[in-house]
């Protein structure tokens, strides 16, 4: 693998104005860590990667490279069509680096601050803020971080041990507490958070709410929405003859996952043609490879349990759909996926004064990710809808950076405790099974 690497490495040109790093949405220096992994310096390649993104280690993974730094390289210009494969080389650089970071917390600084959602970008927010002094912790709904990277990804692309060791690497060694199984919003609110102490919050919660086709038949045994089976596709008995309605990465990801569940056949639908796949080329290509079908200008207009009913489309010049009426045909399948996409829950803004939301359901922020109450901001899916690991992370670098700026504009805290001269009580414990039986204490 090593070799690998180095063999990458050795095709960066160190253009003086690096395209690549214009392409990735949070400006990674590519030039400088090939640099410094050549020198042999991959302790200090390792600590600028992660110093830049905390999530490098999975962002090297699932990552669009050919969309953002791999497809800029000035390389896909030459006769070549080679670009470096910077993934390769920051996955090796970050893995090897990740098992040298055992630094402790830094000193605290007296602020607290609460983390809604152990996603993407919550987790960027939480090291950057503990890295500057701040008490952190996170409030997961689910009982293991990660949200989307673990529950929304298979483990085949981002294995669980990665986000395993980013839970040791930075949140148990960094002092940062993580409540998992708590929902903010239901039993606890974010006036809750506030009520306790914590200086600021940040909304990281996902898009936990799949979108429906609001067709008949999507009540029926047989179907699931792609973030429940994503989640735990072992629940779920879809049969040998899978149907995915979508063709996004989400969609990519069910169906692989299903012919590792067993399925034989497995076919996604789009509602568009084949220039039009929302998924990375990647993905489309790994799907195809495992034997994914595919059957494209397909309009599912009913769900029934041996399959489902597709009027046919056609994609116009401008990517525009037009249904063709009287098209009508089944196409038997023993289950079906819906992949169209994920909505914001409301549970939280419903149990919170003062939070502003779009037409759409997410948070509405302002370009620091402040939301419309104080002390309130938040960022990811929540406010921009789906997107992609590294663009959660961009997002939630700039809003750390305008928490700390608020929360260092607020008044000193005061120290004062209306309990601090209690007596303890250490008096021994005597129950009544102890008293009958064994008599009283003074006794003894």
């Amino acid at each position: 693998m090593a070799y690998h690497v180095l063999d990458e490495a050795d095709k960066c040109l160190g253009c003086k104005k690096p395209m690549c790093q214009e392409g990735c949405p949070i400006h990674t220096n590519i030039p400088e860590a090939i640099r410094l992994l050549k020198q042999s310096k991959l302790n200090e390649a390792g600590k600028m990667l992660f110093e830049n993104n905390p999530l490098t280690t999975v962002c090297a993974i699932v990552c669009n490279h050919e969309r953002q730094c791999e497809g800029h390289c000035i390389r896909n210009k030459m006769k070549t069509h080679d670009p470096v494969h910077f993934s390769v080389i920051e996955d090796y650089i970050s893995t090897t680096y990740a098992n040298k970071m055992t630094m402790g917390p830094a000193p605290k600084n007296g602020r607290r601050v609460a983390i809604v959602g152990s996603g993407p970008a919550g987790l960027t927010i939480s090291v950057l803020l503990a890295r500057w002094g701040y008490d952190i912790t996170i409030f997961e709904a689910r009982d293991k971080i990660g949200g989307v990277m673990r529950y929304g990804i298979p483990s085949f692309r981002l294995p669980d041990r990665i986000l395993d060791d980013f839970q040791y690497r930075h949140l148990e060694l960094k002092d940062i507490k993580v409540r998992t199984h708590t929902t903010i919003g239901r039993t606890l609110t974010i006036d809750d958070l506030f009520r306790d102490g914590y200086d600021a919050v940040f909304i990281g919660a996902g898009l936990r709410k799949p979108s429906a086709m609001h067709i008949k038949g999507e009540s029926l045994g047989n179907v699931v929405f792609a973030i429940d089976y994503l989640g735990n596709s072992k629940a779920f008995k879809l049969g040998d003859n899978v149907a995915v309605v979508g063709v996004g990465n989400s969609a990519m990801d069910c169906a692989r996952t299903a012919i590792r569940n067993g399925a034989s056949h497995v076919t996604c639908y789009s509602l568009s043609d084949d220039k039009h796949i929302q998924a990375s080329v990647y993905e489309y290509s790994y799907a195809g490879i495992e034997g994914v079908n595919f059957r494209f200008n397909k309009k599912p207009v009913e769900l029934r349990e041996k399959g489902m009913i597709c009027l046919d489309t056609v994609t116009e010049e401008d990517g525009s759909i037009k249904v063709v009426e009287g098209t009508e045909k089944f196409y038997p399948h023993t289950g079906v996926i819906v992949a169209i996409g994920q909505l914001a829950e409301s549970t939280l803004v419903k149990t919170t004064q003062g939070i502003d939301t779009t037409n759409k359901g997410l948070l509405s922020v302002d370009s620091d990710g402040k939301t419309t109450r104080a002390g309130v901001f938040a960022g990811g899916d929540a406010v921009n809808g789906a997107r992609t690991v590294v663009e959660a992370v961009a997002t939630a670098k700039n809003v750390a950076v305008a928490m700390d700026e608020y929360m260092k504009s607020l008044p000193p805290k005061s120290e004062e405790d209306p309990y601090k001269d209690i007596p303890v009580y250490d008096e021994p414990i005597l129950d009544a099974f102890s008293e009958q039986f064994l008599g009283p204490l003074e006794d003894k």
